[in-house]
C-alpha cells in the first residue's frame, strides 16, 4: 500500500531533505506535493486528499496547528516535525500523536510511516486532534487533557482528575479521583516530564503525585503522604524539602 504524502515545511533545505529521505528509503510513500506556508498547505491538502501530512509546527506565516484548524476534514495522518523540543511538542505528546525532531532520523521516520499505515479508528484520531487543539488554546503552560494509550484503546483524561501515578516496572498505573485505575505501557519517567508543569511532583522512584490532591503530610516513620482518597504514598528523604516548599507555594 502506497501512502500519498504532502510535506509542509517553510525551509527549502528541510523540505528537500525530507523529500529525498522519503523517496530514497521509504518505497511505500509517494510525495505528491510540498507547501511552504499555511495558505498553500490548506489549499493543497484540501484539493489532493493525502494519506499523510508531514507538518512543520513553526511556519513563517503561522503554525502547523493553524493549518489543521482551517481544514474542514482531517481524514489523513499527521506527523508533526519540529527543530525544537518546546511547549507545542508537549501538547502533541499529551495527545499521543506522532512527531519527529529535526534533523530527522531515518529510523524514526520509518517507524512513523509504519504507524501511519495502520488504519486508525477515525473517531479516536479526531478526539486526539481535538485534545491537541484544546490544550493549545489553554494558557501556557497549563494543559487540561491527556490521552493515555491502554490495552483497550485510548482514554482521554482531565489532568486535574489524576490523583497520582505509580511505577509498575515498564508500565505506569494512573489512579484517578473517581477511584478507577488505568494501566499504561509507558515508564513513569515519560509522564514525569509531561506533568511536572501541571503541579505534579515525582516524590519517590515509584510515585508521581498531583500536589492539588494531597490531603496530609505525616512526619513520623520517616515521613509519608496521604492523598485525598486516603491512599498512602511514600516520599524519598531527598525530596521532602522540595515537596514542602511546593506545597507551601500552592497555599499562597
Amino acid at each position: 500500500m502506497s501512502l500519498k504524502a504532502i510535506i509542509v515545511e517553510d525551509e527549502k533545505h528541510s523540505r528537500e531533505t525530507l523529500k529525498n529521505l522519503l523517496e530514497e528509503f521509504c518505497v511505500d510513500v509517494k510525495v505528491i506535493e510540498t507547501a511552504a506556508n499555511v495558505d498553500e498547505a490548506v489549499t493543497k491538502i484540501a484539493a489532493l486528499h493525502p494519506d499523510v501530512v508531514f507538518l512543520d509546527i513553526e511556519l513563517q506565516t503561522g503554525t502547523g496547528f493553524d493549518v489543521l484548524s482551517q481544514l474542514r476534514d482531517i481524514n489523513f495522518e499527521v506527523i508533526f516535525t519540529t527543530a525544537f523540543e518546546q511547549y507545542a511538542i508537549k501538547a502533541v505528546k499529551f495527545s499521543s500523536l506522532d512527531y519527529l525532531l529535526k534533523p530527522i532520523d531515518l529510523e524514526e521516520l520509518q517507524k512513523s510511516i509504519e504507524k501511519a499505515k495502520k488504519k486508525k479508528n477515525q473517531d479516536v484520531y479526531k478526539k486526539q486532534l481535538e485534545t491537541l487543539m484544546l490544550n493549545l488554546k489553554q494558557q501556557h503552560p497549563k494543559l487540561n487533557k491527556i490521552c493515555l494509550s491502554t490495552a483497550d484503546g485510548f482514554e482521554f483524561i482531565n489532568t486535574a482528575d489524576i490523583l497520582y501515578c505509580k511505577a509498575e516496572g515498564s508500565y505506569t498505573t494512573f489512579i484517578l479521583n473517581n477511584n478507577s485505575k488505568l494501566l499504561v505501557s509507558k515508564h513513569l519517567k515519560e509522564y514525569e516530564s509531561l506533568l511536572l508543569e501541571q503541579q505534579f511532583m515525582r516524590v519517590h522512584n515509584s510515585f508521581l503525585i498531583n500536589l492539588n490532591e494531597v490531603k496530609k503530610f505525616v512526619k513520623s516513620d520517616g515521613g509519608y503522604i496521604i492523598m485525598n482518597n486516603n491512599d498512602v504514598v511514600s516520599i524519598s528523604r531527598s525530596k521532602k524539602d522540595e515537596f514542602l516548599e511546593l506545597m507551601n507555594n500552592l497555599m499562597h
